[in-house]
């Protein structure tokens, strides 16, 4: 009897442990993320890539993660002129929109549990741009070893003036949106 008991609680202890949230790194050379400005007259796109980052799944959950990206990494993928390109990226880059030489990375922190309901979970995390942390939510799927997710976020809320009717009054055409839109897909190892 007492090896029976043995044997049982042996096997409860490896089920238990087969179970356990496990942290999987991202593999930033596979993983991309796009992004997307719109002003009145127009619209710009670009890439920007991830520096690191890790994902803690717990079952069939999302328990936590972090993720940097690199702000010196931002392009622009919609402009072919050379000249146009680079004062856009140089424009972005400035005080005026990501302060790059100050904030050279942008980070996400994931703060909450969020359980899949089939390929799909509502994530919620914080969100820092410029030393200022927001919280965001927002829905990822699962396909594999890939999460992706559409992110809109709010440049006004982590201090992003440059032409934003939110700060400044007659803009007219000159006007650039205040939302902007990040499409994230990340893979891991």
């Amino acid at each position: 009897m007492k090896t029976v008991k043995v044997l049982l609680a042996a096997v409860a202890l490896t089920i238990g442990l087969g179970v356990q949230a496990q942290t999987l790194k991202v593999d930033a050379s596979k993983s991309t993320i796009t992004w997307l400005g719109k002003k009145v007259t127009g619209e710009h796109s670009g890439t920007i890539e991830v520096k690191s980052g890790e994902l803690t799944l717990d079952g069939n959950a999302i328990a936590g993660g972090e993720f940097v990206v690199d702000m010196t990494s931002l392009k622009n993928t919609d402009l072919t002129d050379p000249e146009w390109n680079g004062k856009l990226i140089g424009h972005l880059k400035s005080d005026d929109f990501f302060g790059v030489e100050t904030y050279p990375e942008a980070k996400l922190v994931i703060t909450k549990k969020a359980a899949f309901s089939g390929n799909k979970a509502t994530v919620t995390g914080d969100l820092t741009i410029k030393s200022t942390t927001k919280p965001v939510t927002f829905d990822v799927t699962q396909d594999g070893k890939t999460y992706k997710a559409e992110i809109t976020i709010d440049r006004s809320e982590y201090d992003i003036r440059y032409g934003s009717n939110s700060f400044f009054d007659n803009l007219g055409d000159k006007a650039i949106y205040d939302d902007f839109y990040l499409t994230v897909s990340l893979v891991l190892e």
